[in-house]
């Protein structure tokens, strides 16, 4: 069995390490190792040995934001370990920093040889994804360059060139060769009877185009000082449920996480800003989706990440058509990548526009944003975007020529540009995919409350009227299709999804609860899809499934045909109080703190479908979940908003 990865996250940077404090360097697995900042892995090896061998974990790296150990030398009961490392490393701003503190068990002088063997490869996080694909670099040159303090790792192709700087104090009285391309750092340490010596090593990456003036950290301690500063900034003013120690518990995780996966990026007018990012280890960087619903969820609480967020969003809006990025006029991006292959073109994601829904959710964080601060000076100031993307919304998202919303297929990125985006997450009760283009339930529940919304701005903060009566009629119109075309008599439930034919995909999926949270079903219909989310099949009593088990379609494995989301229980909970169902919220709310309280107060991404009543000590965790995700992070937010501390 391996190490399992244990996560430092600080900013756009994080670190996966094992249980022991190594970097394997292996290129390709589920959860990849190393040292990662902005999509590229800055190191890729990075192991200690102390004598020739590498020494056993006899207490492991434990969760948290610095990582520690305890390392002795492998022997049996009749041989006392000759040393103890006590090893702590942790993350910054492009940055890597570990301490070693070796100290020696014996009564007399010893020497003990200790090394450390660093590699950088510089793979895109996209090589090293399990997905069978690979990638041509051509005229790519690797350097390494041995300093009075260490070594330095360069990358270059053509134009794109990256490096990472090893350092270590004292400095190591050799750098090796290793004949695989690391280099292995070496000390002769001379330790006194009982005697102990420390070395201290910093890592700085430099990713393409990164021309910021880092300080260097001075050591694990120091980087967990300015991660808790964050923490504090994001913890201050909110005030927890004192009745529910287990949901305040939550919160105080999530914003801790959040305060973690802040990533730069920048605003309209060229400000430095930081933004959530979606989650680590795969997606620490901006996708707009996940950061309008992790700032909506946050906004009663913390206003400011919802400010930063429709900011940035706006300076990367879509003003033309590209078919490769599927980017139009108005539509607001999807994701953005920072790492060579995004720059090369060889994955569309530098830029990336394949989302039905951002673009209606931007409208909606924007009109609740002011609603809730009353800062009309956004309003305006985003006015000509907000227009934009109305204008997408009504033009190329399809309102006005199709009456919903609508994606298609897209070759070269996902298949499916709704919430649910792995392939196959749409489909029928039995699993069939709709072929051509989709009309997804969620995304037009966005849409009616983004015209709405921005209904209300453009009476109170534009003072256009005419603008406002025309989407107020946009919005009653769509409400009044949809619950012709979508909703199913005979489950009582609204279609997942219509096909290009206006055939209903007749799937039971959670996305009925984000119509409550957007407010599109009449009363009659939106009591009726509550109470029926909290029917077993759904309701696992951990959370809501995003497909009802006992559909041919559904498995608790799944990405998004049985599991359970904490993001889309947190809407599922708003909806739900929306509709004055606030039994039913408490209950959804109830089953998902159980399930944090389970796992060490922190939601993962996604949890497996498997009912409570069959394995009631806690959730089973899906195998590729984000460890940390900023919906998941924020959801608590959302639930202490829909039921108070009951």
């Amino acid at each position: 069995m391996t190490d399992r990865h244990h996560l430092l996250v600080y900013g756009g940077t994080f670190a996966a390490v094992g249980d022991g404090g190594d970097i394997s360097g292996v290129r390709s697995t589920g959860s990849p190792d190393g040292l990662f900042v902005r999509d590229a892995r800055h190191l890729s090896r990075w192991q200690l040995t102390v004598d020739g061998a590498v020494p056993e974990a006899l207490s492991p790296v434990a969760e948290g934001d610095t990582a520690r150990c305890v390392l002795v030398p492998r022997g049996g009961r009749s041989e006392p370990p000759a040393y103890t490392v006590f090893r702590e490393q942790a993350v910054g701003d492009g940055s890597f920093v570990e301490c070693l503190r070796v100290t020696s068990n014996r009564p007399v002088p010893t020497t003990i040889h200790l090394a450390v063997t660093a590699d950088a490869d510089f793979a895109d996080q996209f090589e090293l994804r399990s997905d069978h694909r690979t990638y041509v670099k051509s005229g790519l040159t690797r350097s390494r360059r041995v300093l009075d303090h260490g070594v330095e790792f360069g990358y270059r192709r053509g134009a794109w060139k990256s490096s990472t700087t090893v350092s270590a104090d004292p400095d190591p009285d050799a750098v090796e060769e290793t004949g695989t391309g690391a280099r292995r750092l070496v000390w002769a340490l001379d330790l006194e009877p009982h005697g102990t010596s420390e070395l201290t090593l910093r890592v700085i990456a430099r990713p393409h185009g990164d021309r910021r003036a880092l300080r260097v950290p001075r050591s694990p301690a120091a980087l967990a000082g300015q991660l808790l500063e964050r923490e504090n900034e994001f913890v201050e003013g909110v005030a927890f449920p004192t009745g529910w120690p287990e949901l305040a518990a939550a919160c105080a995780r999530g914003l801790g996480d959040l305060a973690a996966l802040q990533v730069p990026a920048t605003g309209l007018d060229g400000e430095e800003l930081r933004v959530p990012a979606a989650g680590a280890p795969w997606f620490l960087t901006l996708l707009g989706r996940d950061a309008l619903l992790t700032s909506l969820f946050a906004l009663p609480y913390h206003p400011r990440p919802a400010a930063a967020v429709l900011s940035v969003l706006a300076a990367t809006q879509a003003t033309t058509t590209d078919a490769e990025s599927v980017a139009q006029p108005g539509k607001i991006v999807h994701e953005v990548r920072h790492g060579e292959l995004a720059h090369f073109g060889q994955v569309p994601y530098a830029r990336y526009y394949g989302s039905v829904d951002a673009t209606p959710l931007f409208l909606v964080v924007l009109g609740a944003y002011v609603e809730r601060t009353g800062d009309t000076a956004l309003a305006r100031r985003l006015e000509p975007h907000a227009r934009a993307a109305v204008g997408w919304m009504l033009d190329h998202g399809g309102l006005t020529s199709r009456g919903y919303l609508v994606y298609r297929a897209d070759r070269g990125g996902l298949a499916n540009q709704n919430w649910k985006d792995s392939p196959g997450a749409i489909c029928s009760a039995d699993g069939t995919r709709p072929g051509g283009p989709v009309m997804a339930a969620g995304a037009q529940g966005y849409a009616y409350d983004a015209l709405r919304r921005t209904a209300v701005l453009a009476r109170t903060v534009w003072a256009d009227e005419t603008y406002a009566a025309l989407l107020e009629q946009a919005a009653g119109d769509l409400r009044d299709r949809f619950q012709r075309d979508f909703w199913m008599r005979e489950h009582d439930f609204p279609a997942l999804a219509l096909d290009g034919d206006g055939n209903r995909l007749d799937a039971l999926a959670s996305d009925a609860g984000h119509l409550l949270w957007s407010g599109l079903l009449d009363k009659e219909y939106g009591e009726a899809v509550g109470r029926r989310l909290l029917e077993p099949d759904f309701f696992s009593g951990w959370g809501v499934r995003t497909l009802a088990a006992g559909q041919a379609a559904y498995h608790p494995l799944s990405y998004h045909r049985g599991s359970v989301w904490p993001h889309d229980n947190a809407l599922i909970a708003l909806g739900l109080a929306r509709y004055g169902l606030h039994d039913e919220a408490r209950t959804v709310a109830h089953g998902l703190v159980d399930a944090a309280t389970a796992t060490g107060h922190r939601l993962p991404e996604v949890i497996a479908g498997y009912g409570r009543d069959t394995h009631p000590a806690g959730p089973v965790p899906y195998p590729h979940a984000c460890v940390r995700e900023s919906r998941s992070a924020a959801a608590p937010l959302a639930l202490l908003t829909a039921v108070g501390g009951a």
